[in-house]
This record gives structure tokens, C-alpha cells and sequence, in this order.
């Protein structure tokens, strides 16, 4: 079996995870550049007050250093959600600023605050979008005055300010729903390339994703992990006299009976054709050879009616186990891989460390 780097799976992993966050980020960038020239455009045509252009030429200068801070000054070496929300909680500022000066609830600059919640709704998720929601809506009291906030009790002045607040509340709903929507086409698609189609396990890069944060926390908290290489022994020979349908059907019976000796902690994957890796974690090497030889013994004593005639399979087992055989993951991968082979040179239905 060709062994794969699974510190490098994990790193394209992150890479795709980090890749999404700069296109989103990216998108966010854009909008809020589009913000400061819609700003900046009212205030170029005149539709500042005198005395209130220079607290708004201001905050365009303010603002305008933080957009570059964060994205050219590299003060960030990874995207994160996190720093979108803070940019998102700035923009809300700038744009709070901008009304106070130009007319408050009164100014055409009112809706500008859809930026914030359709970037919320995008970028961020439900619960985000709702905090913005809370916040604009404090905003939205803050720019009434003090005669708002007293008079919000009575059913006229909360009916108007609802009705000026209604479609933020709409475009937020909206938004979310699509980006909803999005999301779980996205994270289908992400389940389905993680998953192996004939065996629902885990495949070789969902694996990676898995093993790596596991292995991680072992090295982290000097914990023992092991890992148990399994081949089966007689796919190829039931494939060739009774064609590939009886194959699938005797690794899919195969899968059940080693997910029937693992606890639920422990992570089973298909590498390829009839090769398997089982992760254990806090097991060591004795708990692990006590699990791979639980394995063999419910392979080898079941059997499987296929085009009604029973079949019966084995595994060779290879064990490997953090920190006795190696200090990586890729170092245990190939141990285990190599005492695999060495249990199939033995004569088979065996298990090796």
C-alpha cells in the first residue's frame, strides 16, 4: 500500500479552510471599501452639513486606516471569523458615526447599515447576524435621542421605529436563509469527499483530518495512541470467482465486524481497495494487540452467504503504537503497514507488532 503524508492531507485541509476564509474576507473587503466611497460620495456632493464635514472627512480618515490595517498591514497571519466580526463591529461604528452627522434616523445614509447585516449573514452565521441585529437596533435608539428612548413605551413611536428597523430585520432573515442553504450544500459536499462511498467510513482524507487532531492531542498530553493496519485476505480470490458485487458485499461485512470490537472513541477508515487503519486512542501497544486480535478472531468466525454459497474471510493485522514505534503519525502508519505485511508473509489471519 502506498503510504500518504497525513501531515500534508491535514495541511491541504487547513490550506482549503484557509483559502475559504480569504475569499470571504476578501468579499468582506469590498464591501467595506464600498461603504467608505458611498460615504464619501454624499459628503464630495454636498450632502454633509458645513459644520459637520469635518467630524465625517474624520471618521472616512479613521476608517479608511482601519480597512488598511487589517488588510495590508499584516497584522493577521491567518483569516479568521473572528476578525470579521471585528470588522463588521467597526463598520457598524463608522456607519453610527456617519449618521449622527448627517441627519441621524433621518439620513440617506440609514440603509447603508444592510452592509453590516448582509456581511454578517454571509461570513458569520445566525447567531453573529442576531447580535448585529441587537446591536444596529441600540444604534437605532442612540440616533433617536433621549425623547426615543423615553417615548418607546408608547405605541406610536415603537410602531414607527419598528417600521423603519422591519427591513433590516427582513434582509437579515433572507440572507441567512441563502447563506444557510449554501452551507450545507457545501458541507454535503465536504461529508461526501471525506467519506468512503462503499463502506460509509472515513476515506484517506478524512482520515487525514481525523487522525491528525488526535495524534496532536496524544503528542500534546503524552498519551499513548495506536494504530492497527488490516488487510483482508481473500478479497482479490472472491472477486475473481464470484465478481466484484461479492467483493463489496464481503468488505461492507467486513467493516461491521471490526466496528463491532471498537469503542466509539476509535476512528476506522478505508485506505484503499481492502486495506483498513483502525486509530485508537489513549490505547498502548498492549491494549491495541488485544484489539486487533479481537478483530481477527470475529473475522475469521463469521461467515457470509453470498450468491448462496458461504464465504469466509480473515485479515492480517499490523500494529503500531505512539510513543514505542515512532513520533509522527507517518512514522506509525508505516510501521504498522510494514508488520502487516510481515503477518501476510507469515501465512495470514494473523496479527503482528
Amino acid at each position: 500500500m502506498e503510504i500518504g503524508t497525513i501531515a500534508k492531507e491535514a495541511g491541504k485541509v487547513t490550506s482549503i479552510e484557509q483559502e475559504e476564509l480569504r475569499g470571504i474576507s476578501r468579499s468582506v473587503a469590498e464591501i467595506e471599501w464600498l461603504l467608505l466611497t458611498v460615504v464619501l460620495l454624499y459628503h464630495a456632493f454636498g450632502g454633509t452639513e458645513p459644520d459637520d464635514k469635518p467630524a465625517i472627512a474624520f471618521g472616512m480618515v479613521i476608517y479608511a486606516i482601519c480597512i488598511m490595517g487589517f488588510r495590508y498591514a499584516n497584522f493577521f497571519k491567518n483569516e479568521s471569523r473572528w476578525k470579521l466580526a471585528v470588522e463588521t463591529w467597526i463598520m457598524t461604528v463608522f456607519i453610527t458615526w456617519a449618521l449622527w452627522h448627517t441627519g441621524r434616523l433621518a439620513s440617506p445614509l440609514l440603509n447603508t447599515y444592510l452592509l453590516v447585516i448582509i456581511t454578517s449573514a454571509l461570513a458569520l452565521g445566525k447567531i453573529t447576524t442576531l447580535l448585529e441585529l441587537a446591536l444596529i437596533a441600540t444604534c437605532f435608539v442612540l440616533l433617536g435621542g433621549e425623547s426615543v428612548a423615553y417615548e418607546l413605551l408608547s405605541l406610536k413611536v415603537a410602531a414607527g421605529l419598528f417600521a423603519q428597523f422591519a427591513p433590516f430585520v427582513l434582509v437579515a432573515y433572507i440572507t441567512t436563509m441563502f447563506a444557510s442553504d449554501i452551507r450545507y450544500g457545501l458541507n454535503k459536499i465536504k461529508l461526501l469527499s471525506e467519506t468512503d462511498e462503499l463502506t460509509k467510513t472515513l476515506n484517506r482524507r478524512g482520515f487525514a483530518i481525523v487522525a491528525d487532531r488526535l495524534f496532536g492531542q496524544a503528542v500534546r498530553y503524552n498519551r499513548s495512541i495506536s494504530l492497527l493496519m488490516i488487510d483482508c485476505d481473500n478479497l482479490k480470490q472472491v472477486n475473481d470467482d464470484q465478481g466484484h458485487d461479492a467483493g463489496d458485499t464481503l468488505l461492507t461485512s467486513l467493516v461491521q465486524q471490526i466496528k463491532n470490537q471498537l469503542r466509539h472513541t476509535d476512528v476506522l477508515a478505508r485506505q484503499g481497495g481492502d486495506e483498513f487503519v483502525v486509530l485508537l486512542p489513549e490505547t498502548p501497544t498492549s491494549g491495541a494487540l488485544d484489539v486487533a486480535e479481537k478483530v481477527r478472531t470475529a473475522v475469521a468466525s463469521n461467515s457470509l452467504a453470498i450468491h448462496g454459497k458461504l464465504v469466509t474471510t480473515t485479515v492480517s493485522i499490523g500494529v503500531a503504537s505512539y510513543p514505542d514505534d515512532g513520533h509522527s503519525l507517518d512514522l506509525l502508519l508505516a510501521h504498522a503497514d510494514r508488520n502487516m505485511y510481515q503477518a501476510k508473509l507469515a501465512g495470514r489471519n494473523r496479527v503482528k507488532q
